[in-house]
C-alpha cells in the first residue's frame, strides 16, 4: 500500500476529521486521559494526529506535546485549530509512524488513535514507539479491532471498500502479543464500542458505492451481524464498531 494512497485519502477529507463525531467526541479520548494521568512536566508525542484531537486533550496537561502526520493537510489544520484554542506547547510535525524523526529516548508519554489500521507496518511502528519512549513511559494506543477468523476479515473487507487505505483491523490477541514482543506490555486493556451513523460515514461517496455498503451492512450471516450490529433503516440506519485501548510501558 503506498502512503500517496493515504495522502490523498486523508488530505481531501482533513476537515471532516476535525469534526468527525467518532474522532472528535468519542469515549476513548477521556479514558486515554484517566488512565494515564498525565503531568505537566512530560513531553508527549501523538503519533498519526489526524484531526489533532488527542494533541488537542492532552496539551493542557503536559509540558509540551509533538503531533505527527504524513498528511500535510492535517498538519495545517491541526498547527491553525491549535493556535485558535490557545495551545502554543503543540507542535506539528511531519512524519511516518514506523520512522520518527526524534531522538531516543525522548518522551514521557506516546500516544496513537483510530489509526494504526492504515500503517504499512505495525511492528515497525512499535518498535519506533519503543525507541522514543523513556524507560517506564507510556504508551496509549487506541485503535479499530476486530474478532478472529472470517468475521474479522468481512469487517476488514467492509471498510476497506469505503477507505481502501484501510489496510487491517488487527484483533485484541494480536494487539496484545505484538505489544509484549515490541518491550511494551500491555498494563490495561479495555473495549468501547462505538456507534457509526451510516448517512454520515458513507457520505463522500456516489449512490452506488453507498449501495454497495449498504448491502454488505444489511445482508450479513449471523455471525457477522452479532458483530456489526446494525440498526435502522434508511437514514436512520446505523452500526456498531469496536475499538481497542491498550495502556503499556516500555521495557
Amino acid at each position: 500500500m503506498s502512503k500517496t494512497l493515504v495522502q490523498e485519502q486523508f488530505g481531501k477529507t482533513a476537515a471532516h476529521y476535525l469534526t468527525s463525531k467518532p474522532h472528535a467526541l468519542g469515549k476513548s479520548l477521556e479514558r486515554l486521559v484517566e488512565l494515564t494521568s498525565p503531568q505537566k512536566n512530560w513531553r508527549a508525542l501523538d503519533i498519526a494526529t489526524g484531526g489533532g484531537h488527542v494533541a488537542y486533550t492532552f496539551a493542557p496537561h503536559v509540558e509540551r506535546i509533538w503531533a505527527t502526520d504524513i498528511t500535510q493537510e492535517m498538519l495545517d489544520m491541526v498547527r491553525t485549530e491549535a493556535a485558535k484554542r490557545g495551545l502554543t506547547n503543540l507542535r506539528t510535525t511531519y512524519a511516518k509512524a514506523e520512522a520518527l524523526p526524534f531522538e531516543d529516548e525522548s518522551f514521557d508519554l506516546v500516544t496513537c488513535r483510530i489509526a494504526p489500521h492504515h500503517f504499512d507496518s505495525i511492528p515497525e511502528f512499535l518498535a519506533e514507539v519503543h525507541r522514543v519512549l523513556k524507560p517506564g513511559g507510556i504508551f496509549a494506543l487506541v485503535d479499530n479491532v476486530v474478532p478472529a477468523g472470517s468475521v474479522g476479515d468481512y469487517v476488514n473487507a467492509f471498510e476497506r471498500l469505503r477507505d481502501p487505505s484501510h489496510l487491517r483491523a488487527w484483533t485484541l490477541e494480536e494487539w496484545r502479543d505484538a505489544l509484549k514482543v515490541a518491550g511494551l506490555p500491555a498494563t490495561h486493556e479495555e473495549k468501547i464500542y462505538k456507534t457509526m451513523e451510516f448517512k454520515s460515514w458513507a457520505q463522500r461517496y456516489d449512490p452506488i458505492m453507498q449501495t454497495l455498503l449498504r448491502a454488505m451492512l444489511t445482508q450479513l450471516t449471523p455471525e457477522v451481524k452479532a458483530t456489526l450490529d446494525p440498526q435502522g433503516a434508511g437514514s436512520e440506519l446505523s452500526f456498531r464498531l469496536c475499538e481497542g485501548l491498550f495502556i503499556a510501558k516500555r521495557t
